[in-house]
């Protein structure tokens, strides 16, 4: 059994330049929401104009994933790789403070989602080279807090900035002073390993990295890894089906099927939500950072403790619920929409939804990645880490292409609901999973226990 991700964590500040994660992360949540509220406001963009440019990050993102797993591999300038990542939001950020036209906000949220796998290699990497293995649970957790602080401390700074009646397109030079402070912290607090140099492999044996990876899906989207990169020699294909057809009686292929849909049904309501609280209940930009800053800080209260509460309750139980109560809270946005209710109640509904679904994507994170490690024993974790991190590419780009083909032939309600029934599906996935696994290791144990029988020659039968 994988020990929980967050079990080690005793102390908010592992190390002191782990303090340089905080304004990016301020940066970058706080751009996450700015940027479709500058869609949709200052440039009089649509719900679709807003999917879009979610298609073209997530599918920079994907391709880039694998262009930065190469570069990490082969040259371990994690320093290098954070300097680059920050600096390039940093400049971009600024540049978005100027822009008035639609076409330019696509290109450069495009290179956006080329740069961010860079950071998210190099931070990952960066750990598991600079602490000893007794100390990676604390670190990881430590660099957790600080990018959770941070994610708060972004979105608080915009609903003050809007609160007090500035214009929201300046927000855009602060969130770019926040990324440029990350590059100085990083300048003169961060320097490369001196021992032996990590690949992007080691991560799928680290439950730590990977929760780390997992749960900057909830703070920042999907950033896919792949710690073994997709082949795309002759035969690739026919080796995949090969092992399909062998994964039949195990667990991991219902688990991917599971976290595809958490991943579709996530992607698909966070691209459509900021749109609806604009467009569809007429919020104020300010209400709309406070209701994602209810979401931050439900995952600030409930991640440390959700290690040791998964430990007690069974990751199979927690994963069950944490999926359950996001579905249910899908559902209840829908619900909200189909029954007229004034302004004040509809934003006081979705500071409570949406912190409830921040609470459960900490439990879903920690949960499901003790669960996926529990399958890959023994087995080529990489690979597999590598498949489950492409189906979560396609699904980040197939719940915004969705998300643009509800805007465009749907309705705020119809998103919702599908989001909400994907999870609810996912739900018999996970049950099976904990069956197959159940049944799994019982067959492993009578196999160790049955006495084996002796060989007897078989002679050949005369006529």
């Amino acid at each position: 059994m994988v020990n929980p991700p967050t079990s080690a964590a005793r102390r908010l500040l592992a190390r002191p330049w782990l303090l340089a994660f905080v304004p990016i992360n301020a940066a970058t949540s706080g751009f996450g929401v700015a940027l479709p509220l500058l869609i949709l406001i200052p440039l009089a963009g649509t719900w679709s104009d807003v999917a879009l440019a979610a298609s073209l990050y997530n599918g920079a993102v994907i391709l880039s994933s694998i262009f930065w797993g190469w570069i990490s591999d082969r040259y371990p300038t994690r320093r290098r790789l954070l300097l680059l990542n920050f600096a390039g939001f940093a400049v971009i950020y600024a540049l978005m403070g100027f822009l008035t036209s639609l076409p330019a906000i696509f290109v450069l949220y495009t290179v956006v989602g080329i740069l961010a796998p860079a950071g998210a290699s190099a931070s990952n990497l960066l750990i598991l080279e600079q602490f000893p293995a007794r100390e990676r649970a604390t670190a990881y957790a430590s660099f957790q807090e600080m990018s959770i602080l941070g994610a708060m401390g972004g979105l608080l700074s915009g609903y003050f900035w809007l609160l007090s009646g500035r214009p929201l397109q300046p927000l855009f030079f602060l969130l770019s002073a926040l990324a440029a402070a990350s590059v100085a912290a990083v300048w003169l607090g961060v320097r490369d390993s001196k021992g032996p140099h990590l690949t992007a492999a080691a991560v799928a044996r680290h439950p730590d990295s990977l929760a780390s990876r997992l749960h900057q899906i909830g703070l920042r989207g999907i950033i896919p890894y792949f710690p073994k990169r997709p082949s795309l020699q002759p035969g690739a294909w026919t080796r995949f089906a090969r092992w399909s057809r062998e994964e039949l009686h195990h667990e991991l292929p219902l688990i991917l099927i599971a976290a595809f849909l958490f991943n579709l049904a996530s992607n698909l309501f966070n691209i459509s939500y900021v749109p609806y609280l604009e467009s569809g209940i007429g919020l104020a930009a300010s209400s709309v950072f406070l209701i994602n800053f209810a979401n931050g800080f439900a995952q600030g209260l409930t991640f440390p403790a959700s290690g040791s509460l998964t430990t007690r309750a069974g990751a199979d139980r927690v994963v069950h619920l944490a999926s359950y109560v996001r579905g249910l809270g899908y559902l209840a946005v829908a619900a909200f929409t189909f029954v007229p209710v004034a302004i004040g109640l509809a934003y006081g509904l979705n500071l409570l939804a949406f912190a409830v679904l921040g609470g459960a994507i900490a439990f879903y994170t920690t949960s499901s990645s003790m669960i996926l490690f529990r399958a890959l024993e023994g087995r080529d974790a990489g690979t597999l880490l590598g498949l489950n991190s492409a189906l979560g590419g396609v699904a980040a780009v197939g719940g915004a292409i969705l998300s643009g083909i509800l805007s465009l032939y749907g309705s705020y309600q119809l998103t919702f609901l599908v989001a909400g029934g994907a999870l609810l599906v996912s739900l018999p996935l996970w049950t099976a999973s904990q069956l197959a696994y159940t049944r799994r290791r019982v067959n492993r144990e009578l196999g160790a226990k049955a006495p084996r029988s002796p060989v007897v020659p078989v002679m050949a039968e005369t006529d």
